[in-house]
C-alpha cells in the first residue's frame, strides 16, 4: 500500500510542531499497554532534543497528512545516532496513531529514517518493540513486532519489564543486607542523590559506559562506549532540565575504584513512579553480592527519601538469571516485555 504521507523533520524550537509530533508518539506508545507503557513525557523529550550532546545526535520527524490547517500528524518517527562509539549504529523507533494503521504510513517513515541513516553511514540499525507479557518472548502476534519482523528486523534481545510495589518492607531489606554483606567485606558501597561527586566520575564514567557489552546484549552488535566523563555531566544537565532525579549507589574496591554501580531516576512528570536504570558489577568484582547489596542501597536510600512513589519499573534481559534471581527477591513480578530487534543494510 502506498502512503500519501509526508515525512517532515521536527525543529525542536518549534513548540507547536514538537508538541504535536510528541502527542502522535504518546497516543501511539501507550495505545493496548496504558498500565505498563514506559512513554517519554514532553519535556523529557523536549530537553533531549535542544540541549547539545557532544556524545551523540537525536532527531524526531512527523507523517503528516493533508495541507494547511487540515494537515494532521498521524505518524512519528525518531532516531538517535552515536557520535563516539558504535559509528554503524542508528537506534530509531516508528509510531502510527492507533486509527491510522495499516495505511502504509508507518513504512513511509520507517523508509525515510533508514535512508537518513545511510546518509550518515549506518549500517545496523536497532530498534524496540513492547508488548504484552503473555505474548512470550518473541512477541507472535503483536503489533510492533511483526511489523519489525516483515520490515527486516530481527530479535536480537527479549527484555522482560518488571514491577514492585513500595515500599518494600524494610524488615526484608535488612535481612538481604546482612546476608550479602559478608561476601563483600572488603567493598565499600556508598549512595548519594543527584549529580556525581567529582572524586567519583571517572570510575562512574567507566563502569557505567561498560554496561552495553558486560550486561547482556544476545545477537546484537554492539561495541563498548567510550568512557567520557564530560558527557556524564552533559547528561546530568539533560536529566535536571527534563524533571528527573537520580538516585545512586556505587561499590568501591579497596584501591577506592568504582567497581559496581545502580541508578534509579524519579520524574515530576509521572508521580508516584519510579524507574530502575543501570545496575552493573564489573567482571573481576562478580561473586561478591555486590549487585544485591547496591541494589538493596539504593532501594533503602530511594524509600527514605520518596515515601510518594508508590511503584518502581525495571527491564532485564531474559537471559539475565543472575538479576532476574536479585530482582525476585526484591519482589519485582514480570508485567511487560520489550523485543530489541536489529537490522543490517
Amino acid at each position: 500500500m502506498t502512503s500519501a504521507l509526508r515525512v517532515v523533520e521536527v525543529d525542536p524550537f518549534d513548540d507547536a510542531a514538537l508538541e504535536a509530533w510528541h502527542a502522535t508518539y504518546a497516543v501511539a506508545e501507550a495505545h493496548g499497554h496504558e498500565d505498563t507503557a514506559t512513554v517519554w513525557q514532553l519535556e523529557e523529550v523536549r530537553a533531549l532534543m535542544q540541549l547539545p550532546a557532544s556524545g551523540y545526535r537525536v532527531d524526531a520527524w512527523s507523517g503528516v497528512l493533508g495541507d494547511g490547517p487540515d494537515a494532521a500528524v498521524v505518524a512519528a518517527g525518531w532516531m538517535r545516532t552515536p557520535l563516539h562509539d558504535n559509528l554503524d549504529r542508528a537506534d530509531l523507533t516508528v509510531h502510527v496513531l492507533p486509527e491510522h494503521r495499516r495505511r502504509g504510513h508507518g513504512t513511509r517513515v520507517l523508509e525515510h529514517l533508514e535512508q537518513v541513516a545511510r546518509e550518515r553511514g549506518r549500517t545496523i540499525l536497532l530498534a524496540e518493540a513492547h508488548y504484552a507479557y503473555a505474548a512470550g518472548p518473541d512477541g507472535a502476534g503483536e503489533c510492533g513486532p511483526e511489523f519489525a519482523r516483515a520490515r527486516g528486523y530481527a530479535l536480537g534481545l527479549g527484555d522482560v519489564q518488571r514491577r514492585v510495589r513500595l515500599p518494600v518492607d524494610a524488615g526484608l531489606l535488612d535481612r538481604l543486607a546482612a546476608e550479602a554483606a559478608p561476601h563483600h567485606a572488603a567493598y565499600t558501597l556508598r549512595s548519594w542523590v543527584g549529580p556525581v561527586p567529582d572524586e567519583l566520575l571517572d570510575g562512574w564514567a567507566e563502569v557505567t559506559a561498560s554496561l552495553m557489552t558486560e550486561a547482556p546484549t544476545g545477537d546484537l552488535a554492539l561495541e563498548p562506549e567510550r568512557a567520557d566523563p564530560e558527557a556524564v555531566r552533559e547528561h546530568e544537565a539533560v536529566v535536571a532540565r527534563q524533571g528527573r532525579r537520580k538516585y545512586n549507589t556505587v561499590a568501591l574496591a579497596p584501591d577506592g575504584s568504582v567497581v559496581a554501580y545502580t541508578d534509579l531516576a524519579t520524574t515530576v512528570h509521572e508521580p508516584g513512579r519510579a524507574y530502575q536504570w543501570g545496575t552493573l558489577v564489573r567482571r573481576a568484582h562478580r561473586g561478591h553480592r555486590l549487585g544485591l547489596a547496591v541494589k538493596v542501597a539504593n532501594l533503602r536510600q530511594l524509600q527514605d527519601q520518596r515515601p510518594d512513589i508508590t511503584h518502581l519499573l525495571t527491564y532485564n534481559a531474559e537471559v539475565n538469571d543472575h538479576m532476574i534471581a536479585v530482582n525476585e527477591l526484591l519482589g519485582f513480578e514480570p508485567v511487560a516485555r520489550l523485543g530489541e530487534f536489529q537490522k543490517r543494510l
